[in-house]
């Protein structure tokens, strides 16, 4: 059902009664889409398409020359194929997340000859969508003028997309009143309006907005909250550590009758490892193993970070061994948890081992993975080491990030080599690495460590030339090394500019 009893006609009631409320609502902020409200000259009554299939074929289409190759190819084709055919092509399209291809395409169908078929209100669909996926939802609110234009009445599904666009934006201000407003105006949201509304206040942490529009779902939609919309809010609540909520919502969802599926469990798990419970998630893995609910990467991957972060990496890898077993495969995540795993117990050799484990299955390391036995081999100052990986990287295409070449001048500073750290630092630039601050505060303290206070005094002008403002620990690591050299009146003059 598209809309409410209460609505007999949405796209007059939208033409005709409302433009002075909208003017004042949303709306207000799209005025291309309030001058064709506005003008009564520009109402064309146009019947709606009736077809609402067109989500079937061009499965193949995966880059921009099949797609202009297959479009031009129906643009010869005599009879001309039906706007349906097109609809398919322009969704294949979108899948493949080619947007701007699609608005291509879509601006060339309106610039053809007249007799070609015209654009109907799913071809606008597809386009506003697009729209909204490259964060242009003002420019989908104008193809959304164009449908009222062209006497098409938009259904929940157009108006859904409109509201995914703000999410996407992350302005959910504007997502909830566009929302108030098309409930207002007798429009009925389905699950998927309602899924995301509520995925997108969970993203920005509005958990509470979240909880308060999951009660009204019935009241609003005549419907209940199913499983989506719960583990959506469930998962947010785990992530903020409200564990104790998670568990309340869980069994208010199990009470109404709907099963928990492996995302539910797997946020659950991730909640309580989030407070070192462990043990409870390891209870819950059982509990759901018993449900016939397998586990899938990602929540072996969240157990194994766990066990890893308690010292217990050994059980994290004979984890990894079971999943194996199992027939699932470890993603590259899983990997670098069990490789932090050793770091953090010193076992770096280790870590090195399950590296090579995982290049030998078929998964390729990652920024993330080498940073992580960079970071190990740095700690127990085997420098040389951690710069063959680094160097490795290059080689294999990877471009090392910020945290890469901190954690290199770190490791080099600690091995009493300040003027290679130096180096690394011109180097980094060069390559469009920007330094932040905790960059600059390990080069400083490893420059004032190893006595070159002339370049950690230059380097301290430095931070302030790029605009970063120091911090009490650049300032400590300054007046440490002064103090150390024996200019204890410089020291006390740092010290005083520290409180200014």
């Amino acid at each position: 059902m598209m809309m409410m009893v209460r609505s007999a006609d949405a796209a007059v009631v939208l033409r005709n009664g409302v433009c002075d409320h909208l003017h004042k609502g949303i709306f207000s902020q799209f005025s291309c889409f309030l001058t064709i409200l506005l003008n009564p000259c520009s109402h064309l009554h146009i019947k709606a398409s009736a077809e609402h299939q067109f989500q079937y074929g061009f499965a193949n289409l995966d880059d921009d020359d099949g797609a202009l190759t297959q479009f031009h190819h129906m643009l010869r084709m005599r009879p001309l194929p039906s706007i349906l055919q097109f609809n398919q092509l322009l969704t294949s399209i979108a899948r493949t997340k080619h947007y701007s291809t699609v608005i291509s395409l879509f601006r060339k169908m309106n610039l053809l000859e007249t007799g070609f078929v015209k654009p109907d209100k799913f071809t606008l669909t597809i386009v506003i969508n697009c729209f909204c996926n490259l964060n242009r939802v003002d420019l989908g609110f104008s193809v959304f003028g164009n449908l009222l234009k062209l006497g098409y009445e938009p259904d929940t599904t157009t108006f859904t997309t409109l509201i995914k666009g703000f999410c996407l934006n992350g302005n959910m201000a504007s997502a909830v009143k566009f929302f108030d407003e098309i409930v207002e105006k007798g429009f009925q949201p389905n699950f998927i309006t309602y899924g995301t509304i509520i995925n997108g206040l969970c993203k920005i942490g509005n958990t509470s907005a979240a909880i308060l529009l999951l009660r009204k779902m019935e009241e609003i939609g005549g419907r209940e909250p199913g499983l989506v919309e719960y583990s959506t809010v469930i998962d947010r609540l785990c992530k903020d550590k409200l564990v104790t909520e998670a568990f309340k919502l869980f069994s208010e969802m199990i009470g109404k009758g709907f099963s928990p599926n492996v995302v539910t469990y797997t946020s659950l798990i991730q909640g309580v490892c989030s407070l070192g419970e462990w043990k409870e998630a390891v209870r819950l893995l059982n509990e759901m193993v018993g449900k016939n609910i397998w586990p899938n990467v990602q929540t072996f991957t969240i157990l194994v970070d766990a066990l890893c972060k308690v010292g217990k990496a050994k059980e994290a890898q004979a984890v990894v061994q079971l999943i194996i077993q199992r027939g699932v495969v470890p993603d590259v995540v899983t990997y670098s948890a069990i490789m932090d795993g050793y770091c953090l117990c010193g076992q770096v050799d280790e870590a090195r081992k399950m590296f090579d484990v995982m290049v030998s299955r078929g998964c390729a390391p990652n920024v993330f993975a080498y940073n992580i036995l960079i970071n190990g081999y740095c700690k127990i100052e085997n420098i040389d080491e951690a710069m063959n990986l680094f160097k490795e990287m290059s080689r294999k295409g990877l471009l090392p990030d910020t945290i890469t070449y901190t954690t290199l001048i770190g490791g080099l500073c600690q091995t009493r080599r300040p003027q290679d750290a130096l180096l690394l630092l011109d180097e980094m630039q060069t390559y469009g690495q920007i330094p932040n601050l905790f960059t600059y505060s390990t080069l400083l303290d490893g420059l004032c460590n190893n006595q070159y206070l002339d370049e950690a005094l230059a380097l301290f002008e430095e931070i302030e030339t790029v605009g970063l403002v120091p911090n009490i620990v650049v300032y400590n690591n300054l007046i440490h090394g002064m103090c150390k050299a024996g200019k204890l009146d410089d020291a006390k003059k740092t010290l005083l500019e520290s409180f200014c």
